[in-house]
This record gives structure tokens, sequence and C-alpha cells, in this order.
């Protein structure tokens, strides 16, 4: 079974007016096959084999010199000597676009060697797991329920293959990847305390992120706390949503708030057995919201749109979801897995901060919650209510 990546469009654009493009992400959200999938026509190598890894390190030219053009390179991190090469080879025909397709899975080290040797020749783009949006397209009728969804995540394979269970697929998941990645980017004496503290990280999903605590908690220095948060940052596990303040303004809370990028993983580590459990637990409100903010991340990199993210707390404790801000505007945005919104205290947080933020506000802000049909909130003009698993649709700054 395939489905149509909403980012596709984008990345054929990008491919027609770049020598060069790498697409980042987690491991097994899709990149290689969503590759071969757009252009059938390049040849292909993947890096995960030692040997072809070690030659395109250390001998980048004859490896070049040796695959026809355009070029599908896997796993591009394990060869970071080969973008000085890409470079020469690109500056010799410098106008002949969609050369190389690469993938990765360590994006700041891509970044990294991209914007050193590849400047104002690559293109670079994130692939997430698939959305809600992209599942229905692909399966129909047999979509799952938003709650089988948020228990299940949207990694390609728990899709493809729906009566897999996602607890064994996570098992395998987390233990490749504490192993592939975690051993190349971290000298680590436990493996286990990596797993403890990842674990961690999910029962915080959506709160401020507290290193001190989180090293307390798993038994580990502050600094390995932060070096081990920039690892799984890096390899498309959690992002870290910065609050939004201006500096002309209030005090606001500058202290970034931590989300898993996927939200089955951030189910399977909370110990979530299947979809009921998961609508029991307290952290229902969590993973919503981990959904929403990942709907919204998709919707970006599919469009390319300037629109920022971010979450607003103030110094007293006001707070609201997240912040969206888009040509000197900001729209904000309150997630609820409530069905029905009427208003009351439970969005007067949005609506205070709608009235301090006046000329700077957007026409309209967001309540995404599951209700079953669109309509603005009662007595506002300016508040709309929305269905979050149609979220990707709405997202149009």
């Amino acid at each position: 079974m395939w489905f149509e990546r909403d980012v596709s469009a984008r990345i054929r654009r990008l491919a027609g007016q770049f020598p060069a493009l790498v697409l980042t992400g987690a491991r097994q959200t899709g990149k290689t096959a969503l590759l071969r999938h757009l252009f059938p026509e390049a040849s292909f190598v993947s890096l995960d084999l030692p040997s072809a890894a070690h030659q395109a390190d250390t001998a980048g030219d004859e490896f070049l010199q040796a695959q026809p053009e355009p070029l599908i390179v896997d796993e591009i991190q394990y060869a970071p000597g080969l973008f000085r090469h890409l470079k020469r080879v690109i500056d010799a025909d410098r106008h002949r676009m969609g050369r190389f397709l690469m993938t990765g899975s360590q994006k700041f080290q891509l970044m990294q060697s991209a914007s050193e040797s590849l400047a104002g020749r690559c293109a670079l783009l994130e692939l997430d797991t698939l959305s809600l949006s992209e599942v229905r397209a692909g399966r129909g009728k047999k979509t799952p329920e938003p709650a089988e969804f948020l228990w299940r995540g949207g990694y390609p394979e728990l899709h493809r293959a729906p009566d897999l269970d996602p607890r064994d697929f996570f098992t395998g998941y987390v233990a490749t990847y504490l192993e592939r990645d975690v051993r190349q980017a971290l000298h680590i004496a436990s493996l286990r305390d990596f797993e403890r503290f990842v674990r961690a990280c999910a029962l915080r999903g959506g709160q401020l992120l507290n290193l001190a605590e989180l090293a307390r908690d798993v038994g580990i220095a502050g600094t390995t706390a932060r070096d081990w948060l920039s690892v799984l940052e890096a390899s498309g596990q959690v992002v870290l949503l910065e609050p939004w303040f201006n500096n002309a303004g209030k005090r606001m809370i500058k202290t970034p708030k931590l989300y898993l990028r996927d939200t089955g993983l951030m189910c399977f580590l909370l110990g979530l057995d299947s979809s009921a459990a998961l609508e029991r637990s307290p952290f229902i409100g969590a993973v919503w919201e981990t959904f929403i903010l990942g709907q919204m991340l998709r919707a970006r990199q599919a469009t390319g749109t300037a629109a920022r993210i971010f979450f607003w707390r103030d110094a007293h404790g006001v707070e609201v979801d997240f912040v969206v801000e888009h040509e000197g505007r900001l729209r904000l945005i309150e997630a609820k897995w409530s069905a029905h919104v009427a208003g009351g205290r439970e969005v007067l947080p949005l609506l205070k901060v709608r009235d301090q933020l006046a000329r700077k506000a957007a026409p309209e802000h967001w309540i995404a919650c599951r209700t079953a049909r669109p309509h603005l909130l009662p007595g506002e003009t300016s508040v709309r209510v929305l269905n979050g698993a149609e979220f990707t649709e709405w997202f149009a700054p």
C-alpha cells in the first residue's frame, strides 16, 4: 500500500530548482521510499553498507564517478567527507538541477555539512511520519478513528500492515534506534539509562523542559541530559517548541516545551496498551496536543510557508498552547480533546491573550478539538472551533 505524501509536490519543485536535495527525518518515516517513488529513473546507493560508506567518505570522486545521475544516496550521514566532493562535481555543471537526492537520519549534522559545503546548491526538507489526512487518503474507509490513530501513530509500516501490533513495532524500533543512532552519536555507558531517559521525556510531553529535574529522575548529570536530548532532537524523535516573546513587551517565560514527534511512539513509551487505555489516561490531553503540533509541522513542510510556531506563557502563568506567527500577525491555537467546546473558562486564556495582542492578533484564532462541525465560538467572531483531525486543511497562514 502506498501513501501519497503532502510534501511530494514541494520535493519535486525543489529538485527542479537545486542541484541537490537532502531529505531528513527519523528512521522509518519513509524517506528512501518517497524519493524512489518520486524519481524512479534515478540510480540508488545505500550508505547503510559499511563498504559503500567507506568508499564514499574516503574516495568521494571515484564513488560519484561510478554512479549514474540523477543519484539517490541513502543515509548520507555515514559519509560526511562526501559533501566536499559533491560541491566540486556540482560546481562543474552548476545549472543542472536535481542531480543528487539524499536522505539522512541525523538532521543537525547533515544541515551543518550541507550549509558548509553546499550553501546555495542544496535544498533541505524534513519528513515526519504520516499525517492523519495522508492515512485517510490511502486507507479510505479503513482509516482508524482519531483515538486509534493517536495510539498507533504515523509510521508508514503500521498502516501498510494494519494488523501489526504497534507494541511489537515500537519494541523493535526503540532497540534498533538505540543501537544504530545513539551508539554512533554518544559514548553511553548504559543504553538502559538512555531508554529510561527517552521514557522520561514521553512522560513530560507538552510540558516545560526542566533539564535538572529530568536528569535527577533518570540519575544522570545535567550535562549528560542536555547531550542526550540533543541526540533525540537531531534524530527527529523530539521537538523543542520555543515560547513567543516580545522584547518590547511584558516578560515571557523563555523555557521551551518538550514534545515527541510521533504520538504512537509517545503512547508506547507511556505504556498505553490500547486506544481505549489512551482515552482513559490522564495523558490524553498531552497526546492530543502533540498530535495538533504534528499536524502543523507537517503542513508547514508541505507548503513551505514562512510561518513560525511557538507557545505562549507569560510570567503570570497565562498559557496558550500554540502561537503561529506569520507576516507580523499572531494566530492563537488551543488543543482540546473534547468533542464540544462552548466557551467559558477553558478558552479564557486564549481570549485574554487575544485582547492583549490587539493589532498584532490575526483575524481568526482556533480551538482544535473533535467537533463534528466547524463553527464560530458562541458569542465570538474571531475564534473558530474546528476539527483537529482535519487541521492540515485549515493551516494556511
